[in-house]
């Protein structure tokens, strides 16, 4: 009598003629947010091991790149407008909407914390403490920021004090984190805007990160053959890198000198400079993902994931740019 476990495997697994000659049994390698140790048969529901009968469904239209990438631009036109009408409205509602966005990355971080490590940032004290951070740099520059930071890194120690020692040192640890990649970082970008060219210095500091950005994109899936960072970011290359370069110095170059008083070499620099400090932002938050084992902070835009995905090579090129427009355009 034939063994019906055997062949039912033989079937399922060697006998499979949609199953490619290079294609073995063993678990695929998970990117991070997968489970670890289950594979997801192609077209089958988990724990299904035979070839569907119909044609998989459609998860909507992705780019080479990995994105969704209809709804990716449609985000980024919406968000773009916004900051473009608030500069060209009442130029101080940037900041307001800076505001909003840390808050809102700042909840996304915080539950990813929880989610995936059981790290328990210190919500209230961050969030009351970005917001002044943000606030007070609009009047008092990066002294206003710079205290309020000080301030909610002492709020966060003894917010934590009731619930014991138990992990103590890792959850203030994270939300001095939380404090200083977000809110402080921002507060650099809200800096931009008191000057009398501040429409300018925005506008520079948003369309050379935008350019290092889309020009990566291009450049990665028409040309990206040599991985950049296959640990932290496989599909990064350094194909992408030179388009990012390249669309970052020509966007600079232009940005410095039609939008505020510089001159084309400072705008070289400064494009390369916000490209630079751009992929390194992109690729540090891609660790951070890595490291609590998550694909994206969350799923607030279509195409992008979190707004933190989207705010991860902003922050610390709003540093970079902060620092090189005073050093070239003095206010």
């Amino acid at each position: 009598m034939p063994n019906v476990t055997d062949d039912q495997e033989r079937r399922s697994g060697a006998a499979d003629p949609g199953r490619r000659p290079d294609e073995s049994n063993d678990a695929a390698v998970s990117e991070p947010g997968d489970q670890p140790g289950r594979r997801a048969p192609r077209g089958g529901p988990p724990g299904s091991s035979a070839a569907p009968d119909g044609p998989v469904p459609k998860q909507g239209k992705k780019g080479k790149a990995g994105r969704n990438l209809p709804a990716a631009i449609g985000v980024g036109v919406l968000l773009g407008g916004a900051i473009l009408t608030s500069l060209f409205t009442v130029r101080y509602l940037f900041i307001g909407i800076v505001a909003i966005a840390i808050a809102i990355g700042t909840v996304e971080l915080s539950k990813a914390f929880r989610r995936a490590a059981d790290i328990r940032i210190a919500m209230t004290p961050v969030l009351v403490g970005g917001q002044a951070m943000i606030w007070l740099a609009w009047p008092f520059g990066r002294e206003g920021a710079l205290t309020a930071f000080v301030v909610t890194v002492l709020v966060c120690l003894l917010w934590r004090l009731p619930a014991g020692a138990d992990g103590y040192v890792r959850d203030v640890g994270s939300s001095v984190f939380a404090a200083a990649y977000l809110p402080l970082f921002a507060s650099f970008a809200a800096m931009l805007v008191p000057p009398d060219d501040g429409v300018g210095r925005v506008i520079s500091f948003m369309v050379v990160v935008v350019a290092s950005d889309t020009g990566g994109y291009v450049a990665g899936v028409l040309r990206g053959r040599h991985p950049m960072a296959p640990s932290i970011s496989p599909k990064k290359t350094w194909e992408g890198f030179a388009g990012s370069l390249a669309a970052g110095i020509a966007a600079g170059s232009l940005a410095l000198s039609l939008l505020v008083d510089g001159v084309a070499w400072q705008g070289v620099l400064f494009g390369i400079a916000i490209v630079l400090t751009a992929t390194l932002g992109d690729l540090m938050e891609s660790l951070i993902k890595r490291d609590l084992g998550i694909k994206d902070m969350g799923n607030l835009l279509p195409g992008h994931g979190g707004l933190m995905d989207r705010l991860d090579s902003l922050l610390p090129s709003a540093l970079a740019s902060w620092l090189l427009l005073s050093a070239f355009v003095p206010a």
